[in-house]
């Protein structure tokens, strides 16, 4: 996989909350989907920071260590104060300098994505379960002895993007329609963020996610639905398995406004269990083939 770290981007979304959504269930399958409805939201925005020089505030900027003042205890913001900090990691006025040249040069603007139709989406990851149904065969590595509870409601894993398309060209024929596919990367992420902001409060991705950091994770998936949902009802967005989204990988820390219409790889979103914490947030824009273990999807269908 190739994945880009992150961390300090930030982006932002139409404030858009709104109550329980119209549900689906599809017929054949049983899969629970969620009304996404139409809004905006900012993408690729990319806003580094430099430390403060007047040593307020603590911490590490974008670019490097917090600033020192040397010696004796300087005063964080509101008064409280902070250790003082290790002489060896303190800024000259000429990292300053390099470091005002460096946000000036890297920083992106971003633009606005308008998603202009209603979608479902599904509520869940595509589970094992869900799978066997429609293709009549399991391609997960976490089943039988790999687990300790039900897997048909562990997210269906090792599957690759040509997999997925498989299972929804199947689902549409057993449903007799043409509604079922793949979301794409705006869809997927749109959904996710659910009118807020691509950076998730770590608080946030404690409760969401199944990560490599996490207090009671394992090696292995989970069953669907077992953490807290976003501000939308969706789970498991973020970490237990990437998601394949239709999207070309365009080899860029960000989406382009129009995706590339050809490739050797698709974008993966939101993070798997072994995905690192930095690479658990609706930003991040990967791509696959992927690992075996760690990947999976979830299936839009359109409105009538």
């Amino acid at each position: 996989m190739r994945f880009r770290n992150l961390l300090l981007v930030l982006v932002t979304a139409a404030p858009m909350i709104f109550s329980q959504s119209p549900a689906f269930t599809s017929s054949s399958v049983g899969l629970q989907m969620v009304l996404i409805r139409p809004g905006s939201m900012q993408v690729g925005v990319y806003q580094p920071t430099c430390p403060d020089p007047n040593g307020r505030g603590g911490g590490r900027g974008a670019f490097g260590p917090g600033p020192n003042r040397g010696g004796g205890r300087a005063e964080g913001r509101g008064g409280a104060s902070r250790p003082p900090q290790d002489p060896r990691t303190a800024w000259t006025a000429e990292d300053y300098a390099r470091c005002a040249e460096l946000v000036k040069r890297d920083s992106m603007p971003g633009f606005q994505v308008e998603m202009k139709k209603a979608y479902y989406i599904g509520k869940y990851e595509v589970t094992q379960g869900e799978w066997k149904k429609v293709m009549g065969s399991n391609p997960s590595y976490f089943h039988g002895d790999k687990v300790t509870d039900d897997a048909d409601k562990h997210p269906v894993d090792s599957v690759t993007w040509a997999d997925a398309r498989a299972f929804v060209k199947k689902l549409n024929a057993l449903e007799k329609t043409k509604l079922y596919r793949l979301p794409t990367e705006f869809e997927w992420e749109y959904a996710g963020r659910a009118g807020g902001a691509g950076q998730v409060p770590w608080n946030d991705i404690r409760a969401q996610a199944w990560e490599q950091g996490g207090t009671s994770n394992k090696a292995a998936t989970h069953l669907v639905g077992t953490k807290a949902p976003n501000a939308w009802g969706l789970y498991d967005m973020l970490g237990n398995v990437w998601e394949w989204v239709d999207d070309y990988y365009n080899y860029k820390i960000f989406p382009d406004l129009t995706p590339p219409k050809s490739g050797s790889l698709h974008v993966l979103k939101g993070g798997g269990f072994l995905a690192d914490v930095k690479n658990v947030i609706y930003a991040t824009h990967g791509a696959g083939p992927g690992s075996v273990y760690d990947v999976g999807f979830r299936v839009v269908r359109d409105v009538k």
